[in-house]
């Protein structure tokens, strides 16, 4: 049987670089892209997409049938930053949409979910270093609240009825094709667009904030590796740890000097650092290495000479 594919959320930071990805594996015709309103991209413009409100049941209903969907990847979400200027509405999208994908595999409209989890489930009195696949989880955030209970949803729906889900608790994302949008550690995208742009930087965190990282095509590949995965590799149901690679903004400052000897940072710590705080320093994924063989490939130096001869384009 053909895998088609829809994606709730096509348009944002990963959604964006993972439809792209999908559509070179599984072919064009094969990959739905979808998201509440029409931009003029290359998502849009260059396969099938569809106008879809993650919050509509019948909508994402009525494009399961139409295109035969077997696969769902729901990548719409209100992340850290945004979702706490707006927590009524973040709990909303974030728990709902799930409900309704959930609800679709229950009732065997389609055959496998993926839904992404992230680091902000784990909360200030969760261990820093090296955080277990298993531990304290006691989220400050509506984000991480939000996506600890859908941790339990995805595990429940599974244990109960069968359903095939997939997650994985991402790290800070850093990307050269999507604006900075609106998380915790998207700093870490920022400061490589204003340090060709203006040789400065303004950063929201500590300079000796460590927090864990991964450059994205490292997600996108553990995304559809684990989705590719043979169903009885897939031990863990809730989600999975992911790491890649942990770093502080001094650390990524000194990195990007090294390109561009010229420039510099200053540190004015805001709200974000709170959220910032009460995440951990770095990750122990080896249940993701032990169970489908996940591997990172991009260290800090590597990702900084892409992110930089990217951007300058």
């Amino acid at each position: 049987m053909t895998t088609k594919i829809l994606i709730i959320g096509a348009c944002g930071q990963i959604g964006t670089e993972l439809t792209i990805k999908l559509r070179a594996v599984y072919g064009n015709d094969n990959v739905i892209a979808s998201d509440i309103r029409k931009l003029n991209s290359d998502i849009v413009n260059k396969g099938i997409f569809e106008v879809v409100n993650a919050l509509d049941y019948n909508q994402i209903e009525h494009l399961v049938e139409q295109y035969q969907i077997t696969d769902v990847y729901l990548m719409a979400a209100l992340l850290s930053a945004t979702a706490e200027k707006n927590p009524a509405f973040a709990w909303d999208l974030n728990m709902n949409s799930l409900f309704h994908v959930l609800n679709l595999a229950k009732a065997k409209k389609i055959k496998k979910v993926f839904w992404p989890s992230s680091i902000a489930v784990f909360g200030p009195t969760t261990p820093r270093e090296n955080t277990p696949q298993y531990t304290i989880m006691e989220p400050t955030t509506v984000y991480g609240i939000s996506k600890q209970t859908g941790e339990r949803w995805c595990e429940y729906y599974h244990h109960q009825y069968g359903v095939d889900v997939r997650s994985i608790r991402y790290p800070g994302l850093i990307s050269w094709t999507t604006e900075p949008g609106g998380g915790t550690t998207d700093y870490a995208v920022d400061i490589y667009h204003k340090a060709l742009d203006n040789g400065t930087f303004e950063c929201f965190l500590s300079k000796d904030t460590k927090l864990p990282m991964m450059y994205m095509d490292d997600a996108i590949r553990a995304t559809i590796e684990i989705m590719q995965a043979d169903n009885e590799k897939v031990k863990i149901r809730s989600a999975y740890n992911l790491a890649g690679i942990s770093f502080t903004p001094a650390q990524i400052a000194e990195e990007i000097k090294k390109h561009l000897p010229n420039f510099t940072i200053t540190y004015k710590p805001d709200s974000r650092q709170n959220i910032a705080n009460s995440w951990p320093a770095s990750i122990d994924d080896s249940f993701a290495r032990e169970d489908w063989g996940w591997k990172h490939q991009y260290e800090m130096d590597s990702m900084t000479t892409i992110m930089l001869e990217n951007l300058k384009k």
